[in-house]
């Protein structure tokens, strides 16, 4: 349930003098997606999130994004999403994954990885996530597990040879049937999971809002087999005050029965596609997330 981004975080942060929000209480490593710059001053933030497709893509962003994170002693955080931002000419599932098999995308891979090599910070990068979910969004997920796992190593192979210090992230949602996708334990140094929490949808699904760690303990419980470090890399709620403020109170607890989780990054961007039943766009925004 994840949505089309953009990188500018750079562009817009310089302008806020002072933090209007900060991070969750709590000890766990806390990031975050924020174009805005919601947290651009924040200390408590030691990772910054960016998205980027890989067509269409300025990577001059990527030198600018690492300026700002080694600016704020953060590492950063890639996810690349393997097509175009530009909804009408987005590829289908079949040209994708024909193109990766026979090499017509590694030129695009390559291009991304060569600019990360030259950065500073630490880096991580997240290629295809949510391949197991089979809901419309991406053009990457519910392929054959056989299909999906050639073209993530493939493409992490690429980014290693150009990018030799990243930490690659294999990036299910954590549902059920995550595991048949995973790449083997030479193309992974972390596990992220996406944990998404919308109380009106809850209320009308299973009749009572949801808890953080309800979400949390069933994903974790699948990811925690591959004896990898599990990393939220997606994290939104939205909802009453008491729901935020629930979600909010408990994101960041250490959870000694968790011991492989290592972080949790925020998405702080409006949802751009829509979640099941007619329940529309939640906007997990700091700003926006509290409804009346």
């Amino acid at each position: 349930m994840r949505c089309n981004r953009f990188i500018q975080m750079a562009a817009v942060a310089w302008l806020i003098v002072t933090p209007v929000f900060a991070a969750p209480p709590g000890t766990l490593p806390f990031g975050a997606y924020d174009p805005d710059g919601d947290f651009s001053d924040d200390p408590d933030l030691t990772i910054e999130h960016l998205f980027m497709p890989w067509e269409d893509v300025n990577l001059s962003t990527l030198v600018d994004a690492d300026n700002y994170a080694l600016e704020r002693n953060r590492a950063l955080f890639i996810t690349v999403e393997p097509w175009t931002w530009s909804r009408d000419e987005r590829n289908t599932a079949e040209f994708l994954r024909n193109g990766i098999k026979g090499g017509y995308y590694d030129a695009n891979m390559r291009s991304i990885c060569r600019v990360i090599g030259t950065l500073q910070s630490p880096i991580s990068v997240r290629w295809g996530h949510e391949m197991e979910v089979n809901d419309g969004q991406f053009i990457w997920a519910a392929w054959t597990p056989a299909d999906y796992i050639a073209a993530y190593r493939r493409m992490i192979e690429i980014c290693r040879a150009e990018a030799p210090r990243i930490n690659a992230v294999w990036s299910p949602l954590g549902e059920e049937g995550m595991a048949d996708y995973y790449p083997g334990d030479d193309y992974v140094d972390l596990v992220g999971l996406s944990i998404f929490g919308y109380e009106p949808w809850e209320r009308a699904t299973f009749g009572e809002p949801r808890t953080f760690a309800e979400i949390l303990t069933e994903r974790y419980d699948r990811a925690a087999v591959f004896n990898k470090p599990v990393v939220v890399v997606e994290l939104g709620y939205s909802g009453s005050a008491d729901y935020v403020a629930q979600w909010e109170n408990s994101v960041r607890l250490p959870r000694p029965t968790m011991e492989q989780l290592v972080g949790v990054i925020y998405f702080n961007q409006k949802e751009v596609y829509p979640w099941p039943d007619g329940f529309g766009f939640p906007d997990w925004r700091l700003e926006y997330r509290e409804l009346e």
